[in-house]
């Protein structure tokens, strides 16, 4: 299910992208963390795909909820059956913009970044600092942000309350090559 899914996106992106202005990753690197006085969560997705549009500095951001990968596979199941009922919300996304984009150059720079989150079919407007790193060969995007899980309408059973932080953190890095 989740190869149908790249599929159509990949497929609605390449109609959609003129070559010169647009970097793309379908690698996209994105973890979270929960720490809690009984444990430390944590899950990382390496199949993140985002497009980036250079003349605008708009970007979009889609991952499979399914793809985050945990120590634990019961943490794993845990996660897509009753936190964020992954058959029901199978991805999450943003829409955004990264501030002063054309004023960018060929090194690191730190700007802001704004948009809409949206996870387990709620939106949220996130708003974070981005580390750029723009080269001729991609322009790389690294930084994390703190997400309230009660924004998301994310339940969690009393009788694990204390396991799951009500924070997390959420980091990214994508590594955007130019869309041929």
């Amino acid at each position: 299910m989740k190869g149908f899914y790249f599929i159509l996106i990949s497929a609605f992106l390449a109609q959609n992208l003129n070559a010169q202005d647009k970097y793309l990753t379908k690698e996209g690197f994105i973890s979270f963390f929960s720490h809690s006085i009984v444990e430390d969560i944590k899950a990382d997705n390496n199949q993140v795909l985002s497009v980036l549009d250079t003349q605008t500095g708009k970007i979009a951001i889609q991952l499979l909820m399914r793809s985050f990968m945990f120590k634990k596979t019961l943490m794993r199941e845990h996660f897509n059956e009753n936190y964020v009922e992954s058959y029901k919300y199978p991805k999450a996304t943003f829409s955004g913009e990264i501030k002063n984009f054309d004023e960018l150059n060929e090194e690191q720079t730190e700007t802001e970044i704004i948009g809409i989150l949206t996870v387990h079919g709620k939106e949220k407007e996130i708003s974070t600092k981005v580390i750029v790193n723009v080269s001729e060969s991609e322009i790389i995007l690294t930084g994390d942000f703190k997400v309230d899980i009660a924004d998301f309408n994310i339940k969690i059973p009393a009788i694990v309350a204390n396991n799951i932080a009500k924070t997390i953190k959420v980091s990214f890095e994508l590594h955007h090559k130019p869309y041929k």
